[in-house]
């Protein structure tokens, strides 16, 4: 599994990777990953952040964004990780995120958020073990397809408070070596 910038020879998997996702996955996703000129538009975009896939051969089995916020907050990032179900529990989630992570730090941002729907214990305890805390628990926040009211959880990743102890044990360099 390799994961690399998304670029514009990756858009048709990208797309493909979606159009896979189960209907309940693509609840929770925020844009429009579906419209090809919406998915085409990222591999072009020269706002800051970034988009990342992983890629097995030509296949797209996981994605991933770090979004800076505009106005007041462009300190922040918001992470989207989204991996194809056949490929969860094999730590490409992990990959993922630490790659947003490093890359995130690298552009100046001084904090991460990253909302996840309360249920999905498996992407908190990802989450958490990269130093991700909670800020908020918004009860019946979204709206799944089936009309049903999910909480939201809103974590947050302190770059700052976080890297100083992470550089202390070493682990800033593995990070780094991640992004390489």
């Amino acid at each position: 599994m390799q994961v690399e910038p998304l670029g514009p020879e990756r858009c048709d998997a990208l797309l493909t990777f979606f159009a896979e996702l189960p209907e309940g996955d693509l609840t929770f996703i925020k844009e429009e990953v579906t419209d090809p000129e919406t998915v085409r538009s990222w591999a072009t975009a020269t706002t800051p952040g970034g988009r990342w896939v992983a890629v097995d051969g030509e296949r797209v089995t996981g994605y991933v964004a770090v979004r800076p916020l505009p106005g007041w907050s462009d300190h922040v990032g918001e992470v989207r990780l989204v991996v194809a179900p056949s490929a969860r529990g094999s730590g490409l989630g992990r990959q993922l995120a630490r790659r947003a992570l490093v890359e995130a730090v690298g552009a100046g941002l001084s904090k991460l958020v990253v909302e996840i729907v309360a249920e999905q214990g498996a992407a908190l305890a990802l989450f958490t073990d990269l130093g991700f805390t909670g800020e908020a628990l918004l009860r019946d926040h979204i709206r799944d397809r089936s009309g049903e009211l999910r909480d939201l959880m809103v974590l947050a990743h302190h770059v700052s408070e976080t890297w100083a102890g992470m550089d202390t044990v070493g682990i800033a360099d593995e990070l780094g070596a991640c992004a390489g």
